[in-house]
This record gives structure tokens, sequence and C-alpha cells, in this order.
């Protein structure tokens, strides 16, 4: 359990929701380290360009770089 509780959707302005939606559209619900990110919407905005400079990179191939986050995932213990 995190320390610091996360932003609901009720307490959010409009960025904060656009990206919640975004997040439950892809992953199907709004993660923990989102919710924690979104109390300084800078830092937010930061995370979600980061995350679509990594996807939008072509050096490997897509269906590889799937493999590999799911893999990740198994390794850390991550539930998403």
């Amino acid at each position: 359990m995190a320390r610091i509780a996360g932003v609901e959707p009720e307490q959010a302005g409009w960025f904060v929701r656009f990206i919640y939606w975004i997040v439950r559209r892809k992953v199907g619900r709004a993660v923990l380290p989102v919710k924690i990110a979104a109390h300084h919407p800078r830092l937010l905005r930061s995370v979600v360009e980061m995350e679509a400079g990594q996807m939008a990179a072509r050096s490997v191939d897509p269906s590889l770089k799937s493999l590999a986050e799911v893999k990740v995932a198994m390794l850390i213990g991550c539930p998403f």
C-alpha cells in the first residue's frame, strides 16, 4: 500500500481526468503510480511524455517491446 493517497477523478482537474481516461483505455483502470503523480500535474505531464517517447521509439519491434514489458512486470511482481 502506498504511503500517499492517489488523486481520485472527482478531485482532479480536466488534464488529470483526460490522462486517467487514456490510462483506463490502455490498462483497464487508473493505476496507482499515475494517481500519485497526479498530485503534481507537471510531473504527470513529464511521465506521460516519457511513456509516449518510449512507445514511439522504433529501434525495437513493437511486439518484442510488448513481450519485454510483460516479462519485466512478471519479474518484479507488477499486478498490471
